[in-house]
């Protein structure tokens, strides 16, 4: 199974999640409700914030699944963050090289179908994703994934909001 490799200013990136000062919270309702939007809008029976660190894919939310995290080097979402410009869709894992082999595909929870979207800081780095997860091959449409992108760019936005107010009061 190929890996996905890290992408370019990867130290950068993860210096920007752990600003965030999100990793390993609670979770929350308003990110709760945008997992609960993007699997009903996409139709699938998976949901997951995700958030990809050096080692792992963290979940901030999720919906049919039980993990709260898986290794990086197993993760969708990994590869989805190299492309940060545009959402990252496959339609059938089985019949991918690059996930044919991935014990998420070939064992629980039978991943087939994948769609994210990139959650890109204001700084430009992506750091996890908004995606969309099905046990059966599929297709999703323009608006699907135009949802899936704006449904990442509230995330986002939320994130950095939520530094915003403890940066301002340190100053």
């Amino acid at each position: 199974m190929p890996d996905s490799k890290p992408p370019s200013k990867e130290a950068a990136r993860l210096a920007e999640l752990q600003r965030l000062c999100v990793l390993d919270t609670l979770e929350e309702q308003a990110y709760d409700d945008i997992t609960r939007m993007a699997a009903d809008i996409c139709g699938t029976p998976m949901a997951v914030i995700s958030l990809i660190d050096d080692k792992r894919q963290w979940f901030k939310s999720r919906v049919g699944l039980q993990v709260s995290e898986t290794p990086r080097e197993l993760a969708f979402c990994a590869h989805a963050i190299q492309t940060p410009d545009r959402p990252f869709v496959v339609n059938d894992a089985t019949k991918d090289a690059r996930f044919e082999a991935n014990p998420l595909v070939t064992g629980d929870p039978n991943i087939r179908f994948y769609a994210g979207a990139p959650l890109v800081t204001s700084n430009g780095h992506a750091l996890g994703t908004v995606c969309v997860i099905d046990r059966e091959p599929r297709d999703v449409t323009p608006e699907q994934l135009a949802q899936l992108q704006f449904m990442a760019q509230q995330v986002i936005l939320m994130l950095e909001a939520h530094v915003a107010p403890a940066a301002a009061r340190s100053d």
